[in-house]
């Protein structure tokens, strides 16, 4: 996951930065780092930490400049070492750079065993820094940031969201499947561009539109200028956006998740309904898939578990011991509506399965008599490569349970996950311009011995050569490739 995100604005940039970074909270609580620049000097602070905590009024004040860049870590690539925690800051032919990144390379070790036999030293166990490496490398042969990006992009494989400061000026790219999100803003005094619209909305300010996968943005303080500089014939965006990672307010690639959501909870009755006394959420991130299982079946929906709103997200502690120690002082039980009820529980996913056991237990103990959960995915069967740590099939409770089996392994009376097919509907995406790796075993980009979704070999990406007088000078998108650009 990770959240990214970088400002331009005339009013500062450190408290902006500080405010869409809470709202990015709940894609990463590893760590927090911002990066600004004033003109002359580069200023950074980052720490392992929540936001509120790494972050304090005197550090803000002391971060000065109207550009900078922010990151809130969830690691996949790397250790969960300080060395990790971005944005990564360097200074390079006089020029002062930040960069932080949101995704998961899959030739990351191949790039960095290429420079290392050139004599390049890394300081990181992390993918980010092979992508300034690569930027780094290219504008030394050219000075053009354009085509060291164009480079880049084209020996990056896998997902990458990446914000960068160079000197003044924010510069930000999407893979050309759009793996993760990134989007584009206004605020009173300049432009923001990060994973998701709920940061822009933290700083009160417009959501323009989403960064189109393959696109190149500049941010400056005369405004947006764009190009396409990659392009696929389709793409791949993550369906756990919508179904988990995101916040529900958020709009990803022109859905607002709430109502994707709700349509997922919709589908779930409609598959699986039950007679049941109560539709009951596992909160937050299975809310909406509860509203919209209660809309459908008339069924009343009541709160059955009281989140403590100081705790993170389980599901993206470290560990299994931190998960499981968490669960207990993260939901509480109602128990006056519990006690001798039939309850249908709704949550998002099934993963290691630990989770939903103890939540189960945690309401049987309260005196529910039946428990029929309906989950708002299907089963998970598969590794994520792509940004999710669920990096083995030895922990994802499906990958060699039935449903039966899973049922009774969590303690439930019933057990329904929602199929492929009416998730895609929910979403409103097309199959094929969506990843389901993680459900299906078939990737849109190969990786290692993994299966390759066979509409890959359909997939022809196209990148674009060209100078920085073809950029679109508008915030609106890009509809055609420059004419004058030649391909490569």
């Amino acid at each position: 996951m990770c959240g990214i995100v970088g400002i331009v604005d005339a009013g500062g940039a450190s408290f902006p930065l500080y405010y869409a970074l809470y709202a990015l909270q709940h894609r990463g609580q590893e760590s927090a780092g911002i990066s600004t620049f004033d003109g002359r000097l580069l200023y950074k602070h980052k720490e392992q930490g929540l936001v509120s905590e790494v972050f304090n009024k005197e550090v803000l004040r002391s971060l000065a400049g109207t550009v900078g860049i922010g990151h809130v870590r969830y690691p996949t690539t790397g250790s969960k070492i300080p060395e990790n925690v971005q944005p990564f800051n360097f200074t390079f032919r006089n020029h002062k750079v930040a960069i932080a990144h949101n995704g998961n390379l899959v030739n990351s070790q191949q790039l960095r065993d290429e420079f290392e036999a050139r004599g390049q030293i890394f300081c990181t166990t992390c993918d980010t820094e092979v992508i300034g490496n690569i930027i780094a490398d290219e504008f030394r042969k050219s000075e053009d940031v354009l085509e060291a990006v164009q480079i880049c992009m084209q020996k990056l494989k896998g997902s990458y969201s990446v914000v960068m400061m160079l000197d003044s000026d924010v510069w930000a790219f999407r893979d050309p499947l759009g793996i993760r999100p990134l989007c584009l803003g206004k605020t009173d005094h300049g432009h923001v561009v990060c994973s998701e619209s709920v940061a822009i909305d933290a700083l009160g300010g417009t959501f323009l539109r989403d960064v189109r996968p393959g696109e190149l943005v500049r941010i400056t303080s005369e405004g947006i200028e764009s190009l396409m500089v990659a392009e696929a014939s389709h793409k791949a965006h993550c369906i756990f956006e919508y179904v988990y990672f995101a916040r529900a307010d958020s709009v990803i690639d022109g859905r607002l998740v709430y109502d994707v959501r709700r349509r997922i909870g919709k589908a779930l009755f409609e598959e699986a309904p039950v007679a049941a006394d109560q539709v009951s959420p596992v909160p937050d991130s299975g809310t909406a898939h509860a509203a919209g299982y209660a809309e459908a079946s008339g069924i009343r929906f009541l709160e059955s578990l009281m989140k403590n709103r100081y705790m993170g997200r389980t599901f993206i502690m470290p560990t299994q011991k931190d998960r499981e120690a968490a669960v207990r002082m993260k939901l509480n039980p109602i128990r006056n509506h519990l006690r001798d009820r039939s309850v249908v529980l709704i949550d998002d996913s099934i993963v290691r399965g630990t989770t939903s056991r103890r939540i189960i237990n945690i309401i049987r103990e309260a005196g529910v008599r039946e428990v029929h959960m309906r989950i708002g995915s299907p089963a998970i069967k598969a590794p994520c490569y792509l940004g999710v740590d669920m990096p083995t099939r030895a922990e994802l409770i499906a990958s060699d349970l039935n449903n039966e089996e899973v049922r009774s392994s969590i303690g439930a009376t019933s057990l329904h996950h929602i199929t492929l097919d009416a998730l895609i509907d929910a979403v409103g995406i097309p199959g094929e311009d969506l990843c389901t790796g993680c459900l299906t075993g078939e990737y849109p980009i190969p990786i290692g011995t993994e299966c390759c979704c066979p509409r890959l070999m359909r997939c022809v990406a196209r990148t674009y050569q060209s100078g920085l007088d073809t950029f679109s000078k508008d915030a609106s998108p890009v509809e055609k490739s420059p004419s004058d650009t030649s391909r490569i």
